[in-house]
């Protein structure tokens, strides 16, 4: 939290134009390397809308577009690996379970998914690779990708908005919601491996029983 309030005091010694060059960023930045605090920083700025630094429609467009800049490279990145993406040893970077839980996501419900994917914490990012390596075309996720931008930001920067200076009340929303987040993932990437591993072991069984016994034929008589 100390770091935190660091970071908001350094957003707040910005000029206008800084803050919002910032908030471009660090919303691009999020999608490429998750650790980097893009929801912190649309709270924060929030905030400073409250404190009356920063308007909040320019705060709400720069960071809608820095999301949708930042998938739509994790888009493209995608695009370029192909099946690498899902290739277990290969690109071992990449979390597993969350990419095998948003598959089936994007398998079932496609772009969808993207347009709801800045509200699936912990999974943005593998999204916006499997949509680049699936068949996703890149105007329809470029538009879903942007829709879902604008909803999630608006509700964080009005939350900041509202709560002023006390803006640690939205953090700590906001941890409660990335856990439980993160527990359905969990829950859901067990179930599609669990699902997997069924219907491997029906479809093994399935082609035994309906394979010939050649020995048996061979003792047959004509």
């Amino acid at each position: 939290m100390e770091s935190v309030e660091q970071f908001a005091a350094w957003l707040q010694s910005l000029p206008p134009l800084g803050v919002y060059l910032a908030l471009l960023a660090i919303a691009y930045g999020e999608n490429l390397l998750p650790p980097v605090p893009g929801d912190v920083a649309v709270v924060v700025g929030g905030s400073l809308v409250g404190l009356g630094l920063i308007d909040f429609i320019p705060a709400v467009g720069v960071a809608t577009l820095g999301g949708a800049l930042g998938f739509m490279t994790m888009y493209t990145l995608g695009y370029a690996l192909g099946n690498a993406v899902e290739d277990p040893h290969r690109l071992r970077w990449i979390p597993r379970g969350p990419v095998r839980t948003a598959k089936g996501w994007l398998q079932r419900w496609g772009y969808g998914v993207v347009a709801a994917n800045r509200f699936l914490s912990g999974a943005r990012s593998v999204i916006a690779l499997l949509a680049g390596a699936s068949d996703l075309r890149a105007l329809p996720t470029a538009a879903c990708a942007t829709l879902s931008a604008a909803v999630w930001t608006t509700l964080l920067t009005y939350a900041g908005y509202v709560v002023g200076t006390e803006w640690e009340r939205v953090l700590g929303w906001l941890r409660t919601y990335g856990r439980v987040i993160s527990g359905v993932l969990v829950v859901l990437a067990v179930g599609f491996a669990v699902r997997w591993w069924v219907r491997r072991k029906r479809a093994k069984g399935t082609g035994k029983a309906a394979s010939p016994n050649p020995q048996r034929n061979q003792e047959d008589p004509p």
